[in-house]
């Protein structure tokens, strides 16, 4: 974890007035042409706290953190990612809700949480032109909400893409039920974000071991398994999926699942490319994996063009990210340079 007082340090920056979400979304969806001296990352895994979300789920945010100062989450504002921005030589975040999310088993509540936040996130783009953009949230498993909830960030709001997590309860994004969902993103072409959490069935399973640690990164893995054993993967092949952490374990168990195709019933016909040639061209993000032994394995699977810079603030910060990349004899100059910005720029300009 980095240094809580100093990423927390308070400087004011202002902030414009608002106008239109629209269209000033619109307007300040694209990359800024030229670049402050002094920065040039893009970080596509950054966390915002709208007050309204606060309001309702302080408790369940809180226990979601388990342990991490409570400040961390209820003192986040747009200036203090301003700041770590400039800390980390960020040019731009895109923005993202994270775990527990939106959805807590009441539709009407988890459509209301979605558009706060979306609404919450245009605001801070128009506020800040250039400096943020946002994966918006949907409230899954309401799948009608969901779907509301894409066409009104997309088609009104123009954000960068849709942010989901790993899995919801006790089901998986590869659930048959989900399917309506990823077939519109898909034909959006679609920029996916993935979160990990801990599901109902996982979480603090060892006392004084925070389910981050262990059950974020597994819960990464079943997600992805759940969306290739049910052909999403297959079906949906013009969603550009990035996966945060690396994909969790996968990179470590990509063999052995890949050894399922040879007796899981059924499995040749939902993938009929290959369980390799599906998890070889999603995106991850480096965020936990900037070190050698992590990114060694991650490279094994994609190249650097499909991997992503992101700092998970508040939790951490860019910087580390950052420094971690550097010493990282396997990562040319080049490399870092895909990852910490040329990457997003290509896939944000899809948006």
């Amino acid at each position: 974890m980095f240094n809580h007082d100093e990423a927390m340090s308070r400087r004011a920056i202002l902030l414009g007035g608002a106008a239109a979400l629209a269209a000033t979304a619109t307007a300040s969806s694209g990359l800024a042409q030229a670049q402050p001296e002094g920065r040039s990352r893009i970080d596509t895994h950054h966390h915002i706290f709208p007050p309204k979300y606060l309001d309702e789920v302080r408790e369940r945010i809180i226990a979601q953190a388990q342990g991490l100062p409570t400040d961390t989450m209820t003192g986040w504002t747009p200036q203090r990612s301003l700041e770590e921005m400039e800390r980390s030589r960020v040019d731009k975040a895109v923005v993202s809700v994270a775990a527990p999310g939106v959805f807590f088993g009441d539709v009407e509540q988890g459509r209301r949480l979605a558009k706060a936040c979306v609404d919450y996130g245009a605001d801070m783009i128009q506020k800040n032109p250039g400096r943020f953009g946002m994966f918006a949230p949907i409230p899954l498993p309401d799948v009608e909400g969901s779907l509301k909830a894409i066409e009104y960030a997309l088609d009104v709001l123009k954000l960068d893409g849709i942010g989901i997590l790993t899995s919801y309860g006790s089901r998986w994004p590869g659930d048959p039920a989900f399917a309506e969902v990823f077939d519109e993103l898909n034909r959006r072409k679609a920029t996916v974000f993935v979160h990990p959490l801990a599901p109902d069935c996982c979480g603090n399973l060892q006392e004084g071991v925070s389910s981050a640690l262990i059950e974020f990164p597994t819960d990464t893995t079943r997600c992805i398994t759940s969306l290739l054993f049910s052909g999403t993967l297959t079906r949906c092949q013009d969603i550009n999926f990035i996966f945060a952490q690396g994909g969790g374990t996968l990179p470590f168990l990509a063999g052995r699942l890949n050894a399922a195709m040879f007796f899981v019933p059924g499995l040749r016909e939902k993938l009929p490319n290959g369980m390799l040639h599906e998890l070889k061209r999603l995106n991850y993000d480096v965020v936990s994996m900037a070190n050698p032994i992590s990114i060694a394995a991650l490279l094994q699977l994609v190249p650097s063009r499909q991997l992503f810079f992101g700092s998970d603030f508040p939790y951490l910060s860019g910087k580390v990210v950052a420094e971690g990349l550097e010493k990282i004899d396997l990562l040319s100059a080049a490399d870092v340079g895909k990852i910490e910005r040329e990457n997003a720029l290509r896939l944000l300009k899809k948006a």
